[in-house]
């Protein structure tokens, strides 16, 4: 198992200060030496929302520019994009690109991506996704690089190297996604089975600026200071863990990847190369992911009831709507995939009996006026 992963100081986004940085963080994982003259890379970039580069929800345009630049040096042809949440269609894509700043990247040689046809995959290997729609220009490349954002996230925790693969599945099918795996552990591995379906050749995570509290789109942008690089997406998300507080029990698809034997159980197995500690954030506010959605922890009959009540009211964190800064658009009752969400008095009602918790509204709401709520009594414990 190939556990390497390497990180380096960067402390801004000046296009000098990245390249050189990406040039340190890739050396002792053999540079882009795996790139010959005339392939066609993807570049799979994290594009979640239109959403400017200094909110830290995106991938920042420095770091697509300068990895294009290395890329155009080696004789690559650059393809950059994703399938953000909403329509997989060329007039919303443009709006995506020219709002997060990644059009910059044409300069230095990149094309967008421009295909957004669809094709079906059987993937009889897969734990949980035997079957799903996909980008398909990802499947017309010679090879795949993932360029993720280290940033908290409502549903799993953390978004990293492997969560940035949900972008693998077009925008308005995302929901059903949502729906058809209820269950965070079943979540966790429908997102590791697009994962390693993709098989990215190296994964390279942003984490110059991340993004801490309300993500993994309306959050606080957090100084990190470093880029990390690695060719195991699962190793890499482990490290990115460790640098804000979090360990693989906190974080969905590590605790399936390790069940999954993809990656070693702590951070202390992984082959680190540079000074992690340097990086580490003690108090980098996170959210508190959820161990399942539906809990029938009890079997059938009354106590299965009781125990379901329990755990789905008191244990579950839950999306909490802030009145304050609502402002009644209703993207949340659009976006939601069990239909949970009504308008009343022109903000969202919640009904908590059929909602499952997937986070789509808070990781949806433009205004972030929802929020990861935890129940009284788990606040008291401290959980």
């Amino acid at each position: 198992m190939q556990t390497e992963v390497s990180i380096t100081k960067c402390s801004s986004y000046k296009i000098e200060e990245v390249e050189q940085a990406l040039i340190k963080v890739l050396d002792p994982l053999g540079d882009l030496d795996f790139v010959k003259p005339g392939m066609k890379i993807a570049v799979k970039l994290n594009l979640v929302a239109p959403m400017k580069p200094d909110t830290a929800a995106t991938i920042h345009p420095s770091v697509v520019c300068a990895l294009t630049k290395l890329l155009k040096e080696k004789g690559a042809d650059v393809i950059i994009g994703d399938s953000p949440g909403g329509l997989y269609t060329a007039p919303y894509l443009k709006v995506v690109y020219d709002t997060c700043g990644i059009r910059q990247a044409e300069e230095y040689g990149a094309k967008l991506n421009e295909d957004f046809s669809q094709m079906e995959i059987d993937y009889p290997e897969a734990v949980k996704a035997h079957h799903f729609p996909y980008t398909a220009w990802l499947s017309k490349v010679d090879a795949i690089i993932d360029v993720c954002k280290l940033k908290t996230h409502g549903m799993m925790g953390l978004s990293c190297a492997v969560k940035n693969f949900f972008g693998t599945i077009p925008g308005t099918k995302k929901p059903e996604f949502h729906y058809m795996y209820p269950k965070t552990e079943d979540f966790s591995d429908m997102l590791i089975d697009l994962f390693e379906y993709s098989k990215p050749v190296l994964c390279i995570c942003d984490a110059v600026v991340g993004m801490e509290g309300n993500g993994p789109t309306q959050g606080t942008p957090r100084p990190i200071g470093c880029l990390m690089a690695s060719k195991n997406g699962h190793a890499l998300d482990m490290v990115a863990a460790k640098l804000i507080g979090l360990g693989p029990k906190d974080v969905p698809t590590l605790n399936s990847a390790v069940a999954r034997n993809l990656v070693p159980a702590s951070v202390e197995e992984i082959d680190v190369i540079g000074n992690l500690d340097e990086f580490v954030i003690p108090d980098y506010k996170t959210v508190p992911s959820q161990a399942n959605v539906f809990f029938a922890v009890l079997g059938d009959g009354i106590p299965g009831k009781i125990g379901d009540f329990v755990a789905g009211r008191v244990i579950a964190p839950f999306p909490k709507l802030d009145p304050d800064i609502c402002v009644g658009c209703g993207k949340c009752r659009s976006v939601c995939p069990a239909k949970a969400i009504t308008m009343r008095k022109n903000k969202p009602h919640i009904n908590r009996k059929i909602c499952i918790h997937c986070f789509c509204c808070q990781e949806f709401c433009p205004k972030g006026a929802l929020h990861v709520g935890r129940h009284l009594i788990m606040r008291v414990l401290g959980k």
